[in-house]
Parts: C-alpha cells; sequence; structure tokens
C-alpha cells in the first residue's frame, strides 16, 4: 500500500509543476531571484570599474550591455546528475572497447556525442535535422520508431542516452503513440549485430508520462523488454540525490522498486544474444 501523500508533499509537487510550466515560457524564477540580487552588486562594481577606467585615462570603451547577474551565486561547473554521470561512464566504456562501428540513437550531441567524437568516430540517428557539419560525428536522420530496413544488424556497438523515454510523446516532431518507447527499443535491437553491446539509460522510478516531456520506466519493464533478445552485462544508476551507484547487482527487491528511486537514471549494458 502506498503512503498518503502529505501536505508538504503535494506544495512541492505543486511547485516544482509551476516552475516547470514558468520555464516552458522562458520564465526561471530562481534566475530571477539572482538576477535581482546580482543586479545591486553589479551595478555598484560597473561604477567602480568606471571610476578605475578615468583614473587610467579612459582607455577602454565600457558598456553595461551583456549583463551576467547570476553566475557569481552558480558553483564553477556542473559535475553530478544524470547527463554527467551518463555521459562520462558510457564514453569511458566505448574508449576502453573500441567498436568497429558505434551508433548513437537520440543523445546529447553537445555531451555524449562530443565525449566519444573526441577520440573517434561515431553515427548519430535522431529524428530531427543536425545543421551542422562536425568532425568524426557521421549524422543520419532517422526514426527509430519505425527503423529503416538497411539499418537491421548494423553496428556491432550502440547507445541511446536519456532518449526513447521522449519516443511516441510529439515533444521533438515525433508522431504522438503510446507505445513509442516499446517501439523504439525494439528498432534499438533490430539495428545491434548479434554479440553487440547496448548502453542504453533512462529515467526509472514508479511508471508514469509526464506528457509532453517524458516516461518514467521501472527497472523492471526494462528487463521485461530486453527477455530473450539481450543479456544485462552491467547495470549502473544516479538516485534521486545525483548520486552515482555503479555495477549494481540487481536482487529482486531493487528490481521491484526501482534502486528506490522516484526520478534516477538506470544506465543498462546489454549484449544481444546470438542465438
Amino acid at each position: 500500500m502506498s503512503k498518503p501523500t502529505t501536505k508538504s508533499q503535494s506544495f512541492r509537487h505543486f511547485a516544482k509543476s509551476a516552475y516547470i510550466w514558468l520555464a516552458a515560457f522562458g520564465i526561471h524564477p530562481l534566475s530571477l531571484r539572482y538576477a535581482f540580487q546580482g543586479l545591486f552588486v553589479a551595478t555598484r562594481e560597473y561604477f567602480a570599474l568606471k571610476r578605475q577606467n578615468r583614473a587610467a585615462g579612459s582607455p577602454y570603451r565600457i558598456h553595461f550591455s551583456m549583463p551576467c547577474l547570476a553566475d557569481r551565486y552558480e558553483p564553477s561547473g556542473s559535475a553530478g546528475g544524470h547527463y554527467f554521470f551518463q555521459d562520462l561512464l558510457v564514453a569511458r566504456r566505448i574508449f576502453e572497447r573500441k567498436p568497429v562501428r558505434h551508433v548513437d540513437v537520440g543523445s546529447r550531441i553537445d555531451g555524449f556525442v562530443a565525449h566519444v567524437a573526441a577520440f573517434r568516430e561515431i553515427e548519430v540517428f535522431d529524428i530531427r535535422p543536425l545543421p551542422v557539419s562536425i568532425p568524426s560525428v557521421i549524422f543520419r536522420q532517422n526514426d527509430l520508431m519505425h527503423p529503416q530496413e538497411a539499418f537491421t544488424n548494423y553496428c556491432d556497438s550502440l547507445s541511446s542516452l536519456h532518449a526513447i523515454e521522449h519516443f511516441g510523446l510529439g515533444r521533438y516532431g515525433d508522431p504522438v503513440d503510446l507505445f513509442g518507447h516499446i517501439k523504439g527499443f525494439n528498432g534499438l535491437v533490430d539495428i545491434l549485430k548479434a554479440g553487440g553491446t547496448l548502453y542504453l539509460s533512462v529515467p526509472i522510478g514508479p511508471e508514469c508520462v509526464n506528457f509532453n516531456a517524458c516516461r518514467v520506466i521501472s527497472v523492471a519493464s526494462i528487463l521485461k523488454l530486453a527477455e530473450n533478445r539481450l543479456v544485462l552485462v552491467d547495470f549502473s544508476y544516479i538516485d534521486d540525490a545525483g548520486s552515482l551507484h555503479q555495477n549494481v547487482k540487481l536482487s529482486a527487491e531493487l528490481i521491484a522498486n526501482s534502486c528506490g528511486c522516484h526520478y534516477g537514471c538506470g544506465i543498462f549494458e546489454f549484449q544481444k544474444m546470438t542465438a
């Protein structure tokens, strides 16, 4: 039996939903807070710099035209969470294994794909076009819910990181399909050669569809989709707090409760069966 929702949990859910809706229209409440806080400091420092410039004989033209008001309150960089850890972990595995042909489906170009392209050639399939040419990246526009027959048994190494949970929700111009993630998973299996490796990551937790953003998929459902076609070689996950847990042995309990995650990230490494 699930626990009753408390008023505190209800408020947090409402606040998160409100933030997401505001952000969808380009309004970021946290950035606004820091902007007002930073404006006072930046204005004071602007006039201080102007005074220094005058004292030095005005060698520079100074304009307050590109304000960056929140940066002083943020950390030096993002070194945690789903994308940081999954991109680093899977790129390292590919570097170590040196597959003949690696294909990626739908992962971030400015994250994981860039990591891999730094040391080898990578083919990228995505439903949306890629308007720029990138060294070491071969791009093909392809809908993995309906993969082209020419790509059956195409590669010996395949990745799809934080991608199939979006399939069929229309977010990226794809057709709305309730079972889009299942069709996408099947498409991945189809383009992988027997004996090949699939690196897959998805949000894990109690199953739901957050239209039109993403799905959350249980660990049990992913393992069910892989049955009789793929063998689980390794599993890691990022918990709700953003911490990475590597090389986890999945017990029945961890499978049943998706490692205790509400919105975590499961990183599955599968090998396609040879028969």
